[in-house]
């Protein structure tokens, strides 16, 4: 039996700040095809950015120890072109190197779809300058954590939180695959808690990772909302009186069991309770210089086993200081069934002229679904806009060591199952799991048994079936090489 437990800590230098972002009330916000509105009417709560700088703890700029300059922004995500304007921005503003940047979308969809396809809609006409000043305020937050970067320790815990749910639900009148809770289905209730602490004590940051579609709000929300994930900060934030960083994990197929609603009340509710079941588990987080040992017996009423924190030793500080990178990459195949992009024209003409019919003959709920169809038919026109030549999507990420702690942001909405099983395959290591970072060019990754359901995942998808399966292999030899351990039959691991 083990008599000694060590915390999971990452030794390094750290940095955070946090700008708000919200966009002018009235600004292009439709995100829902269900909607009736175009333009925000108020805000429910402030959107965000923060900024987190992590440098290895010895200052060393060689290739395997470079920074990683991580922005948590509280929108849905970019399209690759907005995507790549942002960050070469923020890159020459805050004088910082753009590989480095990743952006972690907290994938709200409650701030509205920010492309400039739509800049031509109402409201639209603001968001060109709105993504310039996004690209301003969030190098600003960059340049401050970085000028407040100092030795820190990030503790992790684990925790959980029953707010996920399967969101694949077979609606038993039509027998098909729709969006939305399935009370059969299973879900990740797996949340990660990281505390940044200051070697003075003071604690500068939190981190929340957490795989959960923010799709509280719906169509019939009108307000500028980071949806839950806005209450879940504040109830860490107001007891640890320090920003908290973000990070959505692999939610492609989960979100609440009470969401598509207009009511923010049930965002706050749904966010406090995420926040409340990681504040339990950032309470029971060790000090961040200690272990707990076996301290012996006891003889009492009954012979207590006793155990105590005793300070860490130097080879513990060691071996959690360690900082590297390693570069993932991955041909993943495309769907042979895309459309092209005259097909795609062709059929959002069909539905403006339906529409038309619609307005005409005062067919109200006719013309809405025709508008929802109008709006599919101009993501997928953006969809196949970006799609590479060949066969296949070049896929690549990089991974970050610092300790015994992997972060693995990934671009892209993956099923749940991505995270599942990069733990399991992992026990001992401590994976943070992001998604949607830097916005999402290959779309949903959905598992193989979920293709030829018709589910919404799979059309929106780019790839083909078995595409999360080869990330999942890539991944985890990426994983083995960055800790040092030879290959071996993942399959079984």
């Amino acid at each position: 039996m083990p008599q000694r437990i060590d915390p999971t800590r990452s030794l390094v230098q750290a940095g955070i700040a946090r700008v708000d972002i919200t966009p002018t009330v009235g600004i292009y916000h439709r995100m829902w095809g269900a909607a009736t509105h175009d333009r925000s009417t108020g805000i429910h709560r402030p959107l965000t950015a923060t900024a987190l700088v992590l440098a290895p703890l010895d200052g060393t700029e060689e290739d395997h120890g470079s920074p990683q300059i991580a922005i948590a922004i509280d929108h849905c995500l970019l399209w690759p072109a907005e995507m790549e304007t942002l960050i070469s921005a923020i890159a020459a503003s805050a004088e910082v190197d753009a590989s480095a940047i990743r952006v972690y979308f907290s994938h709200t969809h409650g701030a509205g779809l920010m492309g400039l396809e739509r800049r031509d809609l109402p409201g639209g006409d603001l968001i060109p300058s709105y993504l310039d000043e996004l690209a301003t305020k969030a190098a600003e937050a960059v340049g401050q954590a970085i000028a407040q970067g100092q030795p820190a320790t990030i503790t992790y815990a684990s925790g959980r939180c029953s707010l996920a749910t399967n969101r694949d639900y077979l609606d038993p009148a039509t027998n098909k695959y729709v969006c939305g809770f399935n009370p059969d289905g299973t879900a990740d209730d797996t949340l990660l808690i990281g505390r940044i602490t200051s070697r003075s004590g003071v604690c500068l940051g939190t981190i929340l990772n957490y795989a959960c579609h923010p799709t509280t709000l719906a169509w019939d929300n009108t307000l500028i909302s980071p949806d839950y994930v806005g209450a879940a900060r504040e109830v860490l934030e107001t007891e640890t009186n320090s920003p908290c960083f973000f990070i959505q994990g692999a939610s492609g197929d989960v979100g609440p069991r009470h969401g598509f609603v207009g009511d923010c009340e049930v965002a706050d509710a749904n966010g406090r309770q995420l926040g409340h079941a990681a504040l339990a588990a950032l309470t029971g987080m060790l000090p961040p210089d200690r272990t707990f040992r076996y301290a012996g017996p006891v003889v009492s009423g009954a012979t207590i086993g006793t155990w105590k924190c005793e300070p860490l030793d130097e080879a513990a500080d060691q071996q959690d200081a360690v900082f590297g990178s390693a570069i993932c990459n991955v041909e993943l195949p495309l769907r042979r069934d895309l459309p092209d992009r005259d097909e795609l024209l062709a059929e959002q003409q069909v539905w403006q002229a339906k529409q038309r019919a619609a307005n005409e003959a005062g067919d109200a709920a006719g013309a809405a679904d025709c508008r929802a169809m109008i709006e599919r038919a101009t993501r997928r026109l953006v969809r196949v806009g970006h799609l590479p030549q060949g066969d296949t999507f070049p896929y690549q990420v990089r991974l970050w060591r610092m300790g015994n702690v992997i972060w693995v942001p990934l671009n892209g909405e993956h099923y749940n199952v991505l995270q599942t099983e990069l733990r399991r395959r992992f026990p001992d290591l401590t994976l943070v799991i992001a998604t949607v970072v830097n916005g999402s060019e290959v779309w949903y990754l959905p598992d193989a048994e979920s293709y030829g359901k018709g589910l919404y995942q799979e059309e929106a998808s780019i790839l083909a079936r078995g595409s999360l399966e080869l990330l999942i292999e890539a991944l985890t030899g990426t994983i083995r090489q960055l800790v040092g351990e030879p290959a071996g039959d993942t399959a079984s691991a």
